[in-house]
């Protein structure tokens, strides 16, 4: 999607306000529909039964109906995709969404002359019962069919057109590249380059830790709590776009660069996960845990690698990435006692020297992983020569 800068008028503010409202009253009320299938009764009502009922219920309530029906549409429609995805086994269940976090709606049978510009730096775009909405054209706009409107935490308006933008082209020279993705060094390329996503600055940092302090002593429902909450959310939210930006152009410079690209194939999502544990089975070490989620994630290693799919399609080979810190790229020998700390590699067996992260990046794009002898790859290490199979002697 090509997302814009979306700047409302107050009164606009307001009517896109209600449009979410109604988007996520809608979608609300078809989780709590959901919630009460149970194996044995009938089925959950359609995306089509639920647009007849939204019907009723616009003809029954005059706030309702003072929204826009498309958006109150699109929100069922965007819940029944999810289900599929759910049933599909490719997302999460749908669940409750919240006013404050879950802002935006989306438009459909987006018309050509729906979408204009006003001079170098400004355009328009029509919007349902708000008419036309200011946006900065910061980019040419693509011919989409639709487009999604949402309010950030840090109280900004998005825009995104719906359109795929064009793979980008390898420079066919057959290059390859391996990628390691890290906390203290966020990507280190088999080049030797060694990247760092942007963090916060040391005071900003600091400011954000003293924001924090103040709202866990600040009432809930209180104006300060909101103005603290407002504030915390304007330092996060250019973090964000710092490291959004930063995951854009190295994966375009790799796209560009290299006509294979090779990355561990990590799961982030479930190396994130809390280990707070229950009340029955309590985590072990909870604090060090949060912490090293909250690097893995500031280190941008999911949005990096899903742009680098969507831009060089084909061309992105994920591997395995057991053992790939322990095996030397000159010889092969796998030890851990190689890794002597974060940042130096030294072989046990012939001697290399190289920087750790470095060294794992030239693992991964020579494709192999994990053994000295490359064999396949096992679930433990083996360092040891080939051997002869026994030969069986009979009697």
């Amino acid at each position: 999607m090509s997302r814009y800068r979306l700047v409302p008028s107050p009164t606009q503010a307001l009517l896109l306000r209600n449009h979410c409202a109604h988007a996520r009253f809608v979608w609300n009320l078809a989780v709590e529909q959901q919630s009460w299938w149970r194996p044995g009764r009938t089925s959950a009502p359609d995306w089509a039964e639920q647009c007849r009922q939204l019907s009723v219920a616009r003809h029954e309530h005059g706030w309702l109906a003072a929204g826009s029906v498309v958006v109150q549409q699109q929100a069922l429609r965007d819940f029944a995709q999810a289900m599929v995805g759910f049933f599909g086994g490719t997302h999460r269940k749908p669940t409750w969404r919240k006013v404050g976090r879950d802002e935006g709606f989306r438009i459909v049978a987006l018309r050509a002359d729906h979408v204009r510009r006003l001079n170098r730096h400004w355009g328009q775009v029509f919007v349902p019962k708000a008419g036309w909405v200011r946006f900065r054209w910061s980019r040419a706009v693509p011919e989409a069919r639709s487009y999604r409107v949402k309010l950030d935490s840090a109280g900004r308006w998005h825009i995104a057109f719906a359109a795929v933008p064009d793979p980008i082209a390898g420079p066919g020279t057959g290059q390859e590249v391996g990628v390691d993705r890290g906390v203290a060094v966020s990507a280190a390329l088999s080049t030797g380059e060694l990247l760092t996503c942007p963090r916060l600055s040391i005071g900003r940092q600091g400011r954000l830790r003293r924001l924090q302090r103040k709202l866990a002593r600040a009432e809930r429902g209180s104006n300060r709590r909101a103005r603290l909450k407002s504030a915390i959310a304007r330092l996060r939210a250019r973090e964000a776009d710092a490291r959004k930006d930063w995951a854009e152009k190295l994966s375009t410079d790799l796209a560009r660069r290299f006509d294979v690209i090779r990355v561990e194939d990590l799961r982030v999502q479930h190396m994130t996960r809390s280990a707070r544990g229950t009340s029955e089975k309590p985590g072990r070490n909870v604090r060090q845990k949060a912490g090293l989620n909250r690097e893995i994630l500031a280190s941008g290693w999911g949005i990096l690698a899903r742009r680098l799919e969507e831009k060089a399609p084909g061309r992105v080979e994920k591997i395995d990435p057991a053992y790939t810190s322990q095996r030397c790229s000159a010889c092969g020998h796998v030890n851990p006692k190689s890794r002597e700390s974060q940042a130096d590699f030294r072989c046990t067996a012939c001697g290399f020297m190289l920087h750790a992260d470095t060294n794992a990046a030239r693992n991964i794009a020579a494709g192999h992983a994990v053994t000295a002898r490359q064999g396949l790859r096992l679930g433990r290490p083996v360092n040891r020569e080939p051997q002869l199979a026994p030969t069986r002697v009979g009697r």
